[in-house]
């Protein structure tokens, strides 16, 4: 292979699809998750901190399905998770069912550093919080209330009995969105990492928990092979343990792209009926980018030595 290039930060702020009302925030929002992440890596910091930087500057943005602006699940309450892992140490950190905390992802580093468990949810997670003393902020906006009670309508619209989510979303694309957000990094001591937060599926029960939160699934990252950042419906990142399928075809030699065009590619194989939504980003232990998804739209964005700024588009490699 060739000489590594280092470093490297690739950025998304979900797939699904990105309406004009806030696709320009998105993308600037992307834009400064990646400036701030790969400032971290100019200066000799590391991936971990890099990703988990980037993410919380997303968390705190407004415009994507993580932090403040998370989706409201059926009962109107916003229910957070967030997780991160470290490629050098494979150690990780992972919350779920989180209602008022600022940064969800740095919440997962303390799970990480500070206990001895990977993941914590609701009322434990809430505890850590508070001992740590977390900022906190409510995380819901005008616009996400605005989804909701346009999303409720159109579920109570069925007459003799409710249609199913994946129909209605399939013919209401602009009010189901699954921007999670996420990053990945590698660093000039050659170690990666990778980071991801959501607010999870809008209109979801209460108590789901998706794959941001999930190690292997919407997280994944080893110093041997690369890391990814999932986003979509997570289900089916879960069901088909997708950030670790991109990780194993990084170790079976494939770059970054084309493990990321494998696994959009095996979603679409192998989970073809359901509403099966998907986006991967990825970085390889070479420096090498990945991005791909099945979905209308990916809001990403990557920075390497060569760009020095951030490429940042509204989609990837399309895979249907």
């Amino acid at each position: 292979m060739s000489e590594v290039r280092k470093p490297v930060i690739v950025v998304h702020g979900g797939a699904g699809f990105w309406n004009p009302e806030r696709s320009q925030q998105g993308m600037e929002g992307v834009e400064n998750a990646a400036k701030t992440g790969f400032g971290i890596l100019k200066r000799g910091g590391s991936a971990l901190d890099s990703v988990i930087e980037a993410v919380a500057i997303m968390e705190d943005e407004g415009a994507f399905n993580a932090g403040y602006g998370s989706s409201l699940n059926i009962a109107k309450r916003v229910e957070m998770e967030a997780s991160i892992m470290d490629g050098k140490t494979l150690q990780a950190g992972a919350v779920g069912l989180l209602k008022d905390i600022k940064n969800p992802v740095r919440l997962a580093r303390i799970v990480m550093e500070k206990t001895d468990h990977v993941f914590v949810v609701g009322e434990g997670a809430e505890k850590l919080a508070e001992m740590f003393n977390l900022k906190r902020r409510e995380p819901t906006t005008d616009l996400r209330l605005k989804y909701y009670e346009r999303q409720r309508k159109v579920l109570l619209e069925g007459k003799s009995k409710l249609p199913k989510l994946a129909g209605i979303i399939r013919n209401h694309p602009d009010l189901f969105g699954f921007e999670t957000v996420g990053a990945v990094a590698l660093d000039k001591e050659e170690n990666v990492a990778a980071a991801t937060s959501t607010g999870g599926l809008s209109l979801k029960l209460p108590g789901r928990i998706g794959d941001s939160p999930l190690i292997g699934c919407g997280t994944y990252a080893d110093n041997q092979v690369g890391s990814c950042s999932a986003t979509g419906v997570g289900e089916i990142a879960v069901r088909l343990v997708l950030a670790k399928t991109v990780c194993n075809s990084m170790g079976n030699r494939k770059s970054a792209q084309e493990a990321v065009e494998f696994a959009i590619d095996l979603v679409n194989r192998r989970i073809p009926d359901a509403y099966n939504s998907m986006g991967l980003i990825a970085v390889d232990v070479y420096g090498g980018v990945g991005a791909a998804h099945n979905s209308r739209n990916l809001c990403w964005t990557y920075i390497t030595p060569e760009t020095q700024e951030p490429v940042t588009s509204l989609t990837a490699k399309i895979l249907k």
